[in-house]
Parts: structure tokens; sequence; C-alpha cells
């Protein structure tokens, strides 16, 4: 798995691809390298991160989503704990769901997963 940080302030990446742009290309060279999956998150999860609302979120997360959805052979993930952000994300190309909150802030994540069919 290929991971694409669209944040300003991840614990590994962080800023580094905090541009569409920018993100789209490192996703492309994860692709080129042999990645089997893409996973885009656009909210920090190290310790200590502040959280960002769900609109921020998608402004940082779509925009990639879109750009890589039907360019890249490989699935694609959404790493959030923002049912909102999940279904804009599928809707953008996303096929798979990654909660790194395993489900403790929304039960609707639950029900996205199972409507929506994805990952």
């Amino acid at each position: 798995m290929g991971v694409v940080n669209a944040t300003p302030d991840s614990f590994y990446d962080g800023a580094r691809f905090e541009n569409a742009d920018a993100a789209v290309a490192h996703a492309l060279h994860l692709v080129a390298e042999g990645a089997d999956m893409i996973d885009i998150g656009g909210e920090s999860s190290r310790p200590g991160a502040a959280s960002v609302s769900e609109d921020e979120e998608l402004r940082r997360v779509i925009p990639v989503l879109e750009a890589l959805s039907g360019r890249v052979a490989v699935p694609l993930s959404i790493d959030t704990v923002k049912p909102g952000v999940a279904r804009a994300a599928l809707q953008a190309g996303a096929s798979v769901i990654n909660d790194i909150g395993a489900n403790r802030e929304d039960e609707a994540m639950w029900r996205l997963a199972a409507e929506s069919g994805a990952a």
C-alpha cells in the first residue's frame, strides 16, 4: 500500500504532498514503483495532531482522488474517520474505506461501508 498524506502536519511526510499536484505525482510514482493500492489521507493521525473540519479534509483529498480515478489501475483508499469524507471519496473514485478510528467516531461509517459495498 502506498500512502499519500495530503496534510501539512503528517508524522511522516507532512507538507511534502500538501498540494494536490504534488500528492498526485507522489501517488503515480508509488504505483510505478509497484504499489498495489494507494491510501489517501487528509487529516494527520500523529499524536497531538489537531483535528480538521470535514470541509478542510474534503478540500485536501477530493482533488487527489478525482485526478487519480481512472488514471491508475490500483484501488484507491480513503483514510478517514468521517463518514461524510468517506462518502465523498467513494463518489470521487475510492473503493476502500480505511477508518483508522475503527468506527469509534461515528456508527454511520459501518452503514456507509455496507451500503456502498466498499472494502
